[in-house]
């Protein structure tokens, strides 16, 4: 079987809301009242960290898919002073973080055990602070969120094949800045990590049969499986995983900004930094070619992130394995097409509502885990009270 991207349709219900004219729905759905209406008509359970947990009703996919967002947004109302990445958040956030993740996750593969029949990833997705409200492609929420999704090895099968040069597969071994003109250097710079829990392993071996990715990427083995994710030390290699990344990137972008910059203030591994990347020759000749571009063209200028913006996901690969990868992020990349599945949307009411009931159902059930383990109190919207399904009819 060719090892192709796929792109799958996932419908959807058109969202009961109007947006103001003149704001575009990026900028309206950045917007503290957006979120209010999230928590009002999708919100499923709320921690007293004011981590909410929603049904993603422009999704994914309907076998499976919620997110968890740290909402701030009656607390801190400029969206460009929220949290967007792990280590921005306080010790206690950030152990309940991924004490949640833990447990949708376990109950992700607890569902779909077999590797063969269901792909199972989740993955947090970070926006920088220049990235423009308005820019096509920009996910919505300007804040930390963790995607969770299951699709089955059939859709995937049914699927057609995605165009390999479509830009929302630009994280992929073809189009990354990181992958094409760094690679080297990249991966040698996460060598330095100190990690027991994970062990890196090649993208040619963890890959996704039916498309053939991650392409390129840094990965690791999630040696113990899912029993590693209830460790603490798995979840502190995780964190060392995105230090490394964050320090990567941002000293990279301070060349680009500045030639001959020194180590970041905030690196966390100085010396690394200053050995493997500032005394490598291809790193600066990649920064001064960066450089001329951004100084030459306004179309490319405007798409640099100063900031650092990220994926980094934790999947399930063919022979059952957990596998953990990061990549740098890119306009109109969702998390899943780390994995090569592109995904359409399609607003078709009938289409949603038939699969609605099974996949509120499992959210439920998934909810129920997250209150057992004293992570928040569920919240009842218009299609369920309680852990009732309520069809269009009732509501």
């Amino acid at each position: 079987m060719a090892q192709t991207p796929k792109q799958i349709v996932t419908p959807h219900k058109r969202i009961p809301l109007t947006i103001p004219n003149g704001m575009s729905p990026v900028e309206f759905f950045n917007s503290p009242a957006n979120l209010m209406n999230l928590a009002q008509e999708n919100g499923l359970l709320r921690s007293p960290e004011d981590f909410l947990v929603y049904r993603k009703l422009i999704g994914h996919s309907l076998e499976f898919d919620t997110s968890i967002i740290l909402d701030t947004s009656k607390k801190v109302l400029d969206p460009l002073g929220r949290p967007v990445r792990r280590d921005q958040l306080s010790d206690i956030q950030k152990k309940v973080w991924s004490r949640m993740t833990q447990i949708v996750l376990e109950y992700m593969l607890d569902h779909y055990p077999d590797p063969q029949r269901a792909v199972v990833l989740c993955g947090e997705a970070s926006l920088d602070a220049t990235w423009p409200l308005s820019k096509s492609g920009v996910p919505s929420i300007r804040m930390i969120h963790n995607h969770f999704i299951v699709f089955t090895r059939e859709q995937l099968r049914e699927a057609r094949e995605a165009d390999p040069d479509d830009p929302n597969l630009s994280d992929s071994g073809h189009h990354s800045l990181f992958l094409r003109h760094l690679s080297d250097v990249y991966h040698r710079f996460l060598e330095i990590l100190k990690l027991g829990v994970l062990k890196p392993i090649s993208t040619d071996e963890s890959r996704i049969g039916f498309t053939g990715y991650p392409e390129g990427l840094p990965s690791w083995e999630v040696t113990g499986g899912a029993e590693s994710l209830k460790s603490l030390r798995f979840w502190e290699e995780y964190d060392l995983i995105l230090k490394g990344f964050l320090d990567f990137y941002r000293t990279f972008f301070g060349q680009v900004a500045s030639r001959n910059a020194p180590v970041p203030a905030d690196a966390y591994f100085p010396d690394q930094v200053e050995d493997v990347l500032l005394f490598n020759n291809d790193f600066h000749r990649v920064a001064r070619e960066i450089r001329d571009r951004v100084l030459a063209d306004p179309q490319f200028a405007n798409d640099i992130r100063w900031r650092p913006a990220y994926k980094q996901i934790l999947y399930r690969d063919d022979k059952g394995r957990l596998i953990v990868t990061i990549s740098q992020n890119s306009v109109g990349n969702a998390i899943t097409e780390l994995l090569g599945i592109v995904v359409r949307r399609a607003e078709d009411e009938a289409a949603y509502l038939a699969a609605e009931p099974a996949l509120i159902e499992k959210l439920l059930d998934v909810r129920e885990r997250l209150r057992a383990a004293d992570l928040g109190e569920p919240i009842d919207g218009p299609s369920w009270r309680g852990r009732e399904y309520l069809p269009p009819s009732v509501h």
